[in-house]
């Protein structure tokens, strides 16, 4: 059965009530249970799900709590209840900030306690969002806006704003910056130097910069826009201004700039900014076209490709190539030809998805540039299929799969029983914000899976790659050893990966075609 609560006007971090749900559904006889404000994007997705809301969906607001829970007895679904409001009001009695340590309540009080503050973080519900913002901006401070489901006119004049103050407007739905060496958000522990980048594609950024790490390079700062800044409407404003802010930078001496596929002029707009800046600059916009290179900027065929440009034109020597992982010799059926593509990142989901389509093969994804291939959650497509698992779709009510890789492992695991899978492709993501030890939870989720497949004649390989350095609290070293440690082929990178999942899926003699 399902029943579905609201409790009005009560306000929780997004965080927080993704925990309540995975602790809900650890309950005897709880099927699926989602505790999350009442969002457009929640409420669209609960209605996927199959809780309705045909009667209450007009008098729902962002500031409202709502709780839908399926379980299997009256029993289960009191006892569901009595645990949620246990939780819930732990939640408002629980002290963990330590003694003497400030907690303001208000950006004046913030502000009051220190006056050195340039910067504010927000992350408030959609609706006052962009207020808070604006307060913040008229105050002098930086903004990175966590926030989403705020609108395209108040992003617009909210950034319009920063701009006119000279001040920096990071979002709405920006996860992942650094600046000064301050990670924040999505973000990992990334030596300084000088290389300045501006995204608007959060793990799109981390990989790049991770990379550059790897390389032997640093970062002086990474300026992350939000995903929609690249739109026509937006029209680059934040990428613009980010790009002038490094240009007068005098520690930063090669740009980078990172996109998911923009709008073509917004994308000439910003290209443009880049050869007015003056310093070597490197461009790649993933799943997008072609960037023709010129004397000031250079174009990047993949993530990796931009790390190692930026990292040359700042004078570090890096190799030409990577090494490509050694894949196992293996009895796989001549059944087995489909990739499997599971990914936390959506921007490491879409370049897997772009390399895939570069190299020939058909596949389907729900962060495809064709929309011939694009496909959904509840869909059941056949052949080459990649999987964003940290959209919306996916993550009402449940945590981001880089905070919390349940499901992600479980979808894993689940490709075990399909028998025309031959190569699951996955990232694993780590740093500041992400999972404690997400290799661990995925490096069992693969061993479950290959025994499933051996046990039905079949040889499964998963290959991964590590998004993350050894100064990371996770350390890549270790999370990459813990994979190979359990069978998994562990790559150099994302593209590399997506590379040797095409090698390793490429049809026997007699074998079939996807």
């Amino acid at each position: 059965m399902k029943q579905l609560l609201i409790e009005r006007r009560r306000y929780y971090d997004s965080v927080f009530l993704m925990r309540i749900s995975r602790q809900l559904e650890e309950l005897p006889e709880v099927v699926h249970a989602v505790v999350a404000m009442g969002t457009p994007a929640n409420l669209l997705a609960l209605g996927r799900v199959g809780f309705a809301l045909d009667d209450e969906r007009d008098s729902i607001g962002p500031e409202d709590l709502i709780i839908g829970l399926e379980v299997l007895s009256d029993t289960a679904l009191s006892e569901a209840e009595t645990q949620l409001h246990r939780l819930l009001a732990a939640s408002s009695s629980e002290d963990t900030v330590p003694h003497g340590v400030l907690r303001p309540l208000t950006l004046s009080e913030a502000l009051e306690g220190d006056s050195e503050i340039d910067l504010a973080l927000v992350s408030v519900p959609g609706a006052y969002a962009a207020r808070e913002a604006r307060s913040a901006l008229r105050r002098g401070l930086h903004v990175m806006l966590f926030s989403d489901n705020v609108s395209v006119d108040d992003e617009i004049a909210l950034k319009d704003e920063a701009t006119k103050r000279g001040l920096l407007m990071m979002g709405p739905d920006c996860g992942t910056a650094i600046l000064a060496g301050v990670p924040l958000g999505f973000a990992n522990a990334i030596r300084r130097g000088s290389i300045g980048i501006v995204g608007a594609s959060g793990t799109g950024i981390q990989e790049i910069s991770c990379l550059v790490h790897r390389f032997g390079g640093g970062l002086s700062h990474a300026i992350g826009t939000g995903g929609r800044d690249l739109s026509a409407r937006v029209g680059g404003r934040m990428s613009v201004l980010g790009i002038q802010a490094l240009a007068a930078d005098p520690d930063t001496q090669v740009l980078v700039l990172v996109s998911k596929t923009p709008d073509a002029a917004v994308g000439e707009r910003v290209i443009d900014a880049l050869r007015s800046s003056g310093k070597p600059s490197v461009v790649h916009f993933v799943a997008g076209e072609a960037v023709d290179s010129d004397g000031a900027v250079t174009a990047a065929e993949s993530l990796e490709d931009a790390a190692r440009l930026a990292c040359k034109k700042a004078g570090v020597p890096v190799p030409e190539l990577m090494a490509e992982p050694s894949l196992p010799r293996r009895a796989r059926t001549s059944e087995q030809c489909a990739i499997r593509g599971l990914f936390c990142g959506g921007t490491l989901a879409q370049e897997s998805w772009s390399v895939l389509h570069r190299m020939g093969l058909v596949v389907r994804s729900n962060v495809s540039a064709v929309a011939a291939l694009r496909i959904r959650a509840g869909d059941e497509p056949s052949g080459h299929i990649i999987w964003d698992l940290g959209d919306d779709e996916f993550t009402v009510g449940r945590p981001h799969p880089m905070i919390e890789p349940a499901l992600r492992d479980r979808a894993v695991e689940a490709a075990a029983d399909d028998r025309h899978v031959g190569v699951v492709l996955v990232d694993c993501v780590i740093g500041y914000g992400a999972d404690q030890d997400p290799a661990g939870s995925l490096a069992d989720a693969a061993t479950r899976a290959r025994r499933r497949a051996r046990d039905e004649g079949r040889d499964l390989l998963v290959i991964a790659s590590v998004t993350g350095t050894d100064q990371d609290p996770q350390r890549r070293d270790e999370q990459a050893r813990t994979l190979s440690d359990a069978g998994v082929v562990v790559a150099p990178s994302n593209a590399s990966a997506a590379r040797a999942a095409v090698a390793a899926s490429a049809p026997q003699p007699g074998g079939c075609g996807v």
